[in-house]
């Protein structure tokens, strides 16, 4: 990815009315948007105003019922999240889901398989340009580990890092496939004030080489702190959607997600609280 990347309007992501019907439960009542590349985007709304399903539409797991979604200009929906995934768009999940026996340098490289050019026989009878090429997939995660900052713990099984590092892992095999887009589900979930810093650095950092972030959230201190543009969801339905400073001014949004002691600079259920704290919390 190409480090003196910019921000561009041109968008790398439009949503176009999506809507997600399970049964008679209507998910997504017609979400539209349209995300320019280069920018950190957060989506946040409480718990069952369908972000996660808005970004399973996104990636594939999920067809949506009625509308589109178009990645680089071109219409993704239905599409399986390989494909997708081979175009440019990766992502994490709410929920750790790591190989733990595999070390932490397997755990990027199977990531980075995902842009390689060997078959299956090539695979199996070790062919010399798969030796080539499995090389240059172990050097390109190594590299990954160290913009991550777990270079380190290369070496040790993925199931023996505490969770904040479990979490960052996820993000760097996620790199690894080498993303125009990343879309990243509650990467601070059980986090304490520490990581969390961290994870927003991390994020920025990501930002600066050219990767749009769309980022779910409810840590409310890491989507102001990071966010270039937020996008509100309630209902299944756009609730707003401006700069931090206008989110967090917006009246619509105190009463229906970030409450009036958050917004007077209290905290509140959503703000940065104590580690103690958090751990508490449902997200």
């Amino acid at each position: 990815m190409d480090e003196n990347a910019v921000r561009s309007a041109d968008p790398v992501l439009e949503l176009r009315d999506v809507r997600m019907h399970f049964g008679g439960v209507v998910a997504l009542k017609g979400v539209s948007a349209s995300i320019p590349r280069g920018i950190i985007q957060s989506v946040i709304g409480p718990n069952g105003a369908g972000k996660t399903t808005l970004l399973n539409c996104v990636s594939g797991l999920l067809t949506p019922s009625s509308g589109g979604v178009v990645f680089q200009g071109e219409p993704v929906q239905g599409k399986p999240p390989h494909e997708i995934a081979r175009r440019g768009m990766s992502r994490t999940f709410q929920h750790v889901a790591l190989f733990p026996r595999m070390s932490v340098r397997e755990n990027v490289m199977v990531g980075r398989h995902a842009r390689t050019r060997a078959g299956f026989w090539a695979s199996g009878f070790r062919l010399p340009f798969m030796r080539t090429e499995e090389a240059r997939i172990r050097s390109d995660a190594e590299a990954w580990l160290d913009f991550v900052g777990l270079g380190a713990e290369r070496d040790l099984p993925a199931g023996a890092l505490p969770l904040g590092k479990q979490k960052i892992l996820e993000i760097a095999r996620a790199l690894a496939t080498d993303p125009v887009l990343i879309l990243l589900d509650e990467p601070a979930g059980g986090l304490n004030t520490r990581e969390t810093e961290e994870l927003g650095e991390l994020l920025k950092r990501i930002q600066q080489k050219g990767v749009t972030v769309v980022l779910v959230e409810h840590d409310m201190n890491l989507v102001m702190d990071i966010s270039d543009r937020v996008l509100v969801l309630h209902f299944g339905q756009v609730l707003a959607c401006g700069s931090p400073a206008e989110i967090k001014d917006n009246p619509d949004v105190i009463q229906a997600y970030l409450g009036e002691d958050w917004a007077n600079g209290g905290g509140g259920p959503h703000g940065r609280s104590s580690d103690s704290e958090k751990e508490e919390m449902s997200c």
